[in-house]
C-alpha cells in the first residue's frame, strides 16, 4: 500500500490553506508525551508549491505525495516528513532536528547549512548538497552533483552513487562516505580507510536512514589535516581542518 494513503490522524490540503495557516494548525495538534507514535498529518494538494511547509517545529509525522518547489521544509525541526516525489532547490536548508525523507529527486542546495536532523533523499541530488552544513546527516542514495559539502564545518554526508567535481571544497570536521566514485576531489580533501568503528557507525546510520548497503562497500573523504591528525593520534577540542 502507498505510504501516503494509509491511516491519518488529521488531513490539510495544500490548494485550500496557506502555508502560515497551515503551520498554525499543525502546531496546534495535541501530542501526548508518554506515547511513542506521532500523531499522522496527511497533506493533500502537493503541486509544486515553493517554500511549502517551512519552519514546521511539533512532533507530528507529515505525509504528502506530489511534487514540491524549492525551500520545502526549510528549517524543519521535530518534525518527521515522509514525501513521495520529487523537490526543487533547498530542501531541508537550516534544518535543526526531526526527519526529512524523500522519496524521490531534489535539486541543488539540500540540507544547506542544517545543523541537526536527518535529511535522506532516495533519488538523486543536484549541485552544492550539504553546503556549509554544521550538523546532522544527510544520506543520498543515488548521486550528487558538484561542490558537496563545500563549505561544511560538521556533520555526515553518505553518497550511495557518485558524486560530480570539486567534492568537499573547503570542508571542516565532517565525513563524507561514498559509495561510487567522485568526478574530483577538491584540493584539502582526500580519500581514508574505512576503518572498523567507522563501518559500524556508518552500518547504524544507513539502517536509521532506511537505505540498504553494506558500509563496507563505502570510502571515506576527510580533510588532509583531518587524516594526518588520526595517524599521529593528534586532534584538537575544536577542530578546524581546513
Amino acid at each position: 500500500m502507498n505510504e501516503s494513503l494509509e491511516s491519518f490522524d488529521h488531513r490539510f490540503s495544500l490548494h485550500q490553506i496557506q502555508n502560515h495557516d497551515l503551520l498554525v494548525q499543525i502546531r496546534e495538534i495535541a501530542v501526548e508525551e508518554d506515547s511513542e507514535k506521532l500523531p499522522v498529518v496527511q497533506i493533500d494538494g502537493v503541486q509544486g508549491q515553493n517554500h511549502a511547509l517551512m519552519r514546521v517545529e511539533h512532533p507530528v509525522q507529515l505525509k504528502l505525495e506530489g511534487t514540491l518547489g524549492d525551500y520545502a521544509f526549510a528549517f524543519n525541526d521535530q518534525t518527521d516528513v515522509r514525501m513521495t516525489g520529487n523537490v526543487g532547490h533547498g530542501v531541508g536548508d537550516g534544518m535543526k532536528s526531526g526527519a526529512v525523507k524523500i522519496r524521490g529527486n531534489a535539486g541543488d542546495g539540500a540540507g544547506c547549512s542544517m545543523t541537526g536532523g536527518t535529511l535522506a533523499i532516495y533519488g538523486s541530488a543536484g549541485d552544492r548538497c550539504g553546503a556549509a552544513m554544521r550538523g546532522g546527516g544527510i544520506f543520498v542514495r543515488g548521486d550528487v552533483g558538484d561542490e558537496t559539502a563545500i563549505g561544511a564545518l560538521g556533520g555526515t554526508i553518505v553518497i550511495g552513487g557518485d558524486a560530480g567535481a570539486n567534492l568537499g571544497d573547503a570542508a571542516s570536521n565532517v565525513t563524507i562516505f561514498i559509495r561510487g566514485q567522485a568526478k574530483s576531489l577538491a584540493n584539502g580533501v582526500t580519500e581514508a580507510p574505512l576503518r572498523q568503528r567507522e563501518q559500524l557507525r556508518l552500518g547504524l546510520l544507513l539502517i536509521n536512514a532506511s537505505i540498504r548497503g553494506e558500509a563496507k562497500d563505502f570510502r571515506r573523504v576527510v580533510p588532509k589535516a583531518m587524516l594526518e591528525a588520526e595517524q599521529n593520534k593528534t586532534g584538537e577540542l575544536n577542530p578546524n581542518w581546513r
